[in-house]
């Protein structure tokens, strides 16, 4: 089952008639085997695979459990330590079930005949689970909406693939198309994969540094790019275990080196007109959408950077800018602005590759939306606003503000996660930590 994905911005609305025409397809149970899958804190899914026949006769109606603890789990699946008065404490309380509601539009064709959908999840009396990141990133789209705007947004993930001797290439290849050879029997693998995924490659290529791909998908409505980037890591990574590869997301794969989640973000009306300038000047919508952002970027730090090697991308790779500025195709800068016209877009730069993408987007429309609602001002390009915290616990000081922009309920999560890195950081013994101590010998 082939699901083709759209360009272009979409209403919530458009986005649920795309949804009730791809049910029929399911309720005549199509695919043998279907995966229900949910995005979790982690910037991966939380699976069942179940027959499709079931999921026809049962689950799109009544939808199917999933344990409330993967919205409190660390990078390991170990319960987060909340005590019993822990904002979150009733997501472990009993470990009971929320259930699972599958949304159609987002059916995919993964590797080993699988259909891949990804599913909204709710409490049982029917209430919203507001640590779900893809309910975090409907929340603000249905805000942005009520003023007028709607957003489309292209997602650029950097993978870096190595096997058992290193990265399959041993130095940069940004551009390149030699010294790509230990490459191409994967890729050509992945390409066939990704095309029968039907979520549609707009480009590829090596990147800069050692065993560095960038695979791009068309821009598409937010909640789509968000979905389709992690299904696109899923066939990523499922094709390079095929070949004995490991694809990692790691913001920080060495020192001086980054892995980013840069966003594509433009915005049209509810119309479907784009809320577009002439040439490269920003329209009064974006720029305001813009100063938002940049007010409030060093707050949501731990949206961008949610692990311990995060900071290490931030700290030294050269293309991770940590300085609040933007400027008119910039690379340098936190924000770039690229295209013209009619393609006009902003490019946010912060977010590394292990980056939650729902929660990303949905920092970035809530801070956009503050700018828009309060008519700010654009500050001037090149100016620089501050800068974005460079270690894990000062990025702990800017919660109050995730909180009002993105909900108590992920602010909590979020605080719980960073302060979780923290502690296994700080117990944990590294090489770095015995090369310096044989150095006092």
């Amino acid at each position: 089952m082939k699901s083709p994905r759209p360009v272009g911005p979409r209403t919530l609305a458009e986005r649920a008639a795309a949804a009730r025409g791809m049910r029929a397809a399911l309720a005549r149970g199509d695919s043998s085997r279907v995966l229900l899958l949910v995005p979790d804190p982690h910037a991966r899914f939380a699976a069942v695979e179940l027959s499709g026949r079931f999921v026809a006769e049962e689950v799109l109606a009544g939808g199917y459990g999933l344990c409330t603890y993967v919205f409190v789990w660390d990078v390991d699946r170990e319960p987060l330590p909340l005590g019993p008065d822990h904002l979150l404490a009733r997501y472990l309380g009993g470990y009971g079930d929320l259930r699972m509601r599958p949304d159609p539009a987002t059916i995919t064709a993964l590797p080993d005949g699988l259909c891949g959908i990804v599913c909204d999840v709710e409490w049982p009396d029917g209430q919203p689970v507001r640590a779900a990141p893809r309910h975090a990133l409907t929340e603000q789209l249905t805000a942005l909406e009520a003023l007028g705007y709607v957003p489309s947004a292209g997602l650029e993930h950097e993978v870096v693939f190595r096997d058992a001797d290193g990265p399959l290439s041993p130095h940069g290849v940004d551009y390149a198309v030699g010294g790509t050879e230990r490459m191409r029997p994967l890729l050509r693998d992945l390409r066939v994969a990704l095309d029968r995924s039907g979520l549609g490659v707009e480009s590829a290529r090596a990147e800069c540094h050692p065993g560095q791909y960038e695979i791009v998908l068309r821009h598409r409505d937010a909640l789509a790019a968000c979905d389709d980037a992690l299904l696109q890591q899923l066939v990523v990574r499922s094709v390079a275990a095929e070949h004995g590869v490991t694809a990692s997301y790691l913001a920080a794969p060495e020192p001086g080196q980054g892995s980013s989640c840069h966003v594509h973000l433009s915005l049209a009306t509810v119309a479907g007109e784009p809320a577009a300038g002439s040439g490269t000047g920003l329209p009064p919508v974006m720029a305001s959408f813009l100063a938002g952002v940049l007010r409030d970027a060093a707050a949501l730090t731990p949206i961008w950077a949610p692990t311990w090697n995060s900071y290490v991308r931030l700290r030294t790779a050269p293309f991770s800018p940590r300085e609040l500025r933007w400027g008119v195709d910039d690379r340098t800068a936190a924000v770039r602005v690229a295209g013209r016209d009619g393609s006009l877009r902003l490019e946010f730069r912060f977010a590394g590759a292990d980056a939650q993408p729902h929660l990303v987007l949905a920092a970035l429309l809530a801070a956009g939306r503050a700018g828009i609602e309060e008519r700010l001002p654009a500050p001037p390009p090149d100016a620089v606003l501050g800068a974005l915290p460079g270690t894990p616990w000062e990025a702990l000081t800017g919660l109050d503000r995730v909180a009002k922009l993105l909900g108590d309920e992920v602010a909590a999560q979020q605080e719980a996660l960073l302060r979780a890195e923290v502690d296994a950081g700080c117990a944990a013994v590294t090489d770095w930590q015995r090369r310096r101590g044989a150095a006092r010998g």
